[in-house]
């Protein structure tokens, strides 16, 4: 399968670098360039490309304007491109919160994956995968909300409980979604989402902001808490829980990438197996590869509730699909439904 895909850049010099970098592999075919939104709305009706590269910044109406309407009007995978998404770490969030399936820095253009092939190429070849429709989620909706009440409500969460979340590609909306439907004083999360070093502190900001619990980076030695959600920081280290059952803690560990990725889901889960046994629940969302399925599988051997997303609801069924593949999977649910089951499994 060849991938078609269209490349809008005010930049004469980044279309052709993007451009390059793409018809650079044999499976990817750059079918249109556009300058402006107003072109690229045309050669979207036009060529009906499979992925389009955006700009945050261009001039006119704004990458993240158009990414809007795209979404609203004729969803399609989306990849932005742009020298904001290392230090514009909210502008990037805004865009994977309306619906982008993920952001790459164009200063990074000359970088290669382990594999020897462009992060740029991979990134396209995930979104090609991706599936997107119709006010999905009502994205533009929520990234326009205003914060959520921290108002006390009557559920209580069993005690030693702990809920453990690893997503991937798409996880930035769907852990929104998810989250903002928890109450106040949920069990203890503990989540791994992969995302670069320089988002994690934006999007626990972010999650804190638009759902009822408490949310932030998880630092070392903080103590799970009910109504407490604890997001991996990313990049250098993992992320795992540790400690007795009654007063279990985060802890960073520096190592190697596991699954391509640091942190790894694998890591915490493996870690809840060991020290969360039967009190804790494993929930794999969204994503691309395989990261977080054996760790799944050891919590579900340790006796912890364990479940998957499906494959409707997912932006990307690649990590819920190979958990659910390798019998890792106790339950698998829509999005809609895995958040009320994960709180009903954990109630006292």
């Amino acid at each position: 399968m060849t991938v078609r895909a269209l490349v809008v850049d005010d930049s004469r010099t980044m279309q052709q670098l993007v451009s390059r970098e793409l018809q650079g592999s044999d499976a990817i075919s750059v079918v249109g360039i556009a300058s402006s939104a107003q072109e690229a709305r045309q050669m979207i009706k036009a060529l009906d490309p499979d992925v389009v590269t955006l700009d945050i910044e261009m001039d006119g109406m704004s990458g993240l304007e158009f990414l809007e309407r795209i979404m609203t009007l004729r969803p399609t995978p989306v990849v932005m491109v742009s020298s904001l998404t290392s230090e514009g770490a909210e502008a990037s969030l805004t865009a994977l919160e309306i619906g982008a399936i993920g952001c790459f820095d164009k200063r990074d253009l000359s970088l290669r994956g382990e594999a020897g092939k462009s992060s740029l190429v991979d990134l396209v070849f995930t979104a090609a995968k991706a599936r997107t429709s119709p006010g999905f989620g009502n994205r533009a909706a929520r990234v326009h909300s205003p914060a959520q009440a921290k108002t006390a409500t009557t559920y209580r969460a069993r005690d030693r409980s702990v809920i453990g979340i690893g997503a991937s590609t798409g996880g930035v909306e769907t852990l929104i979604e998810l989250l903002r439907n928890f109450p106040v004083d949920c069990p203890p999360t503990v989540i791994v989402q992969h995302m670069p070093e320089s988002f994690t502190k934006s999007f626990a900001d972010r999650l804190d902001r638009l759902c009822p619990p408490s949310v932030e980076e998880a630092r070392p030695g903080a103590v799970l808490a009910p109504g407490k959600v604890y997001l991996a920081p990313g990049g250098l280290q993992h992320l795992e829980i540790a400690g007795d059952p009654s007063r279990l803690h985060c802890r960073l560990i520096e190592g190697d990438k596991m699954n391509g990725h640091r942190p790894s889901v694998d890591r915490l889960f493996h870690s809840l197996a060991r020290f969360a046994g039967a009190n804790a629940l494993g929930m794999i969302l969204t994503g691309m590869g395989n990261d977080g399925a054996k760790g799944l599988l050891a919590m579900r051997n340790a006796g912890a509730m364990t479940l998957g997303q499906d494959q409707a609801s997912s932006i990307v069924y690649g990590m819920p699909a190979e958990a659910f593949a390798c019998g890792a999977v106790t339950e698998q649910l829509p999005l809609r439904r895995i958040g009320a089951r994960a709180l009903e499994w954990c109630r006292a």
